[in-house]
């Protein structure tokens, strides 16, 4: 057995299946096949070829897979994950593919992305925001430090419908809720493929819907499950506007001046 092949099974298990320089495989017999070299096939058309002079952030990074082939573009990643197992991994990844001066690997949750004094052209969120327990908080503080595009992936629902949705619902008429193509997500108490992270598994509509509510719009599905979005100037529906107060409070910032905004006008439809 060669010392590659060795110092790979001494990092394993592993559930990036990466091509090494030489043309070993980290994950050759890979139950999922070569993943997730198919998921790149199908985004890789979407991203620009040169990102030199970006600043990229992998959200739950794994092995680094992602991360590596957009430092092979030319950005400079800071890739996050918080299980040190696979933080090893991607480090040493990176020092196969002489890409350590491009790469910093750190352990750390999403929701500490908000303490970062910097902002990124890219942030690439795959495979995350089912496992969380607050969700819309995660999108809410990256929509935030995003510049320029964002790759979205996420466990969901069957279904394609869009319903359309009244600007402003009568209290009396929820039952519009249960129409196809309402934006819903499923709670998961248990289980879901024997993972007990798994959590949520929003519909189509609830994607769509919940990333307009963070300030973004999607531009481009380049797969299932897949959504590529960027800033929306003309959106008033974020952070920025009447939730900042809730926002500030929930990632342990000073709210009491925000909050005045909110509370002037809460509840007045209803008591007036």
């Amino acid at each position: 057995m060669s010392t590659l092949q060795q110092e790979i099974e001494q990092l394993g298990p592993w559930f990036h299946n990466i091509h090494l320089p030489d043309g070993t495989q980290t994950a050759p017999h890979h139950t999922l096949g070569d993943f997730p070299a198919f998921k790149w096939k199908d985004i890789a058309p979407s991203i620009p070829e040169d990102l030199s002079g970006w600043n990229v952030l992998d959200v739950g990074c794994n092995a680094g897979y992602y991360t590596l082939q957009l430092a092979q573009r030319g950005a400079q990643v800071l890739a996050i994950d918080i299980d040190p197992h696979y933080l090893k991994q991607g480090t040493w990844v990176a020092k196969q593919f002489n890409l350590s001066h491009q790469i910093e690997f750190r352990q750390m949750q999403v929701y500490d992305v908000v303490k970062l004094e910097q902002s990124f052209d890219l942030i690439w969120y795959m495979g995350v925001l089912y496992h969380l327990r607050y969700p819309l908080l995660s999108l809410d503080i990256l929509s935030q430090k995003l510049k320029r595009l964002m790759v979205f992936q996420t466990l969901t629902m069957p279904g394609e419908e869009v319903a359309e949705i009244p600007y402003d619902l009568d209290f009396n008429a929820r039952e519009k809720m249960q129409q196809d193509g309402w934006p819903k997500m499923a709670f998961i108490e248990n289980r879901l493929a024997g993972d007990v992270t798994n959590w949520w598994a929003p519909n189509h509509a609830g994607i769509e819907a919940m990333l307009r509510s963070c300030g973004l719009k999607v531009t481009q599905r380049p797969a299932h499950e897949i959504y590529l979005c960027e800033p929306d100037p003309d959106n008033n529906k974020s952070v920025h506007s009447w939730n900042s107060s809730e926002y500030l409070s929930a990632t342990g910032q000073n709210w009491s001046e925000a909050v005045k905004e909110k509370v002037t006008h809460k509840n007045r439809t209803l008591t007036s």
